[in-house]
């Protein structure tokens, strides 16, 4: 039987998972290109990379468009990728993160709805910025609304200072 492994290789990678990685950071860095600019200033970028993202918009062509977003990718292989990924899945509404984060403020809310004090000052103990009398306030509406049969107004009100207080407090705003 003819062993056809060849222990020198160990370790290397073969040119055609080099070039997907390579296609991954082009296409991160297009991802990067939609971003805001308040966004991009929370990410750790160099300075090169954070120029080529602020001329991006301004290559309208095609082709001086895809030659951009190119050289975007070349800068991209100096940037730490794995922290740029993680601020990326919080905010892409498609990913795991995203949804698991979205899952937990309901929670929060619902809890904070139906709960007693207590619940209150757990929230406040894990987001220490939250207004307590604000909260206390929207909390009496939601809870006027759902005994009421009315549209849950509040509910939405609850979860949108929730949400703004937890992407203050992650550094997504």
């Amino acid at each position: 039987m003819v062993d056809s492994y060849d222990d020198s290789l160990d370790g290397e990678k073969s040119k055609s998972q080099v070039k997907r990685e390579l296609h991954a950071l082009v296409d991160l860095g297009e991802r990067l290109t939609t971003l805001k600019p308040d966004l991009l200033a929370k990410l750790p970028l160099t300075d090169g990379l954070r120029r080529a993202l602020a001329d991006a918009p301004k290559h309208t062509a095609h082709i001086a468009r895809k030659r951009h977003i190119q050289f975007i990718g070349k800068l991209m292989r100096d940037q730490d990728t794995d922290a740029i990924l993680v601020l990326l899945d919080q905010l892409d509404a498609s990913t795991r993160q995203y949804n698991e984060r979205f899952h937990n403020l309901e929670r929060w809310r619902d809890r904070l709805i139906a709960g007693a004090d207590d619940v209150l000052e757990k929230f406040v103990v894990e987001y220490p910025d939250a207004d307590r009398q604000q909260l206390r306030s929207l909390i009496r509406q939601a809870q006027h609304e759902l005994a009421q049969n009315k549209a849950p107004a509040s509910s939405r009100k609850i979860f949108k200072y929730i949400r703004e207080l937890d992407e203050t407090q992650r550094g997504l705003r």
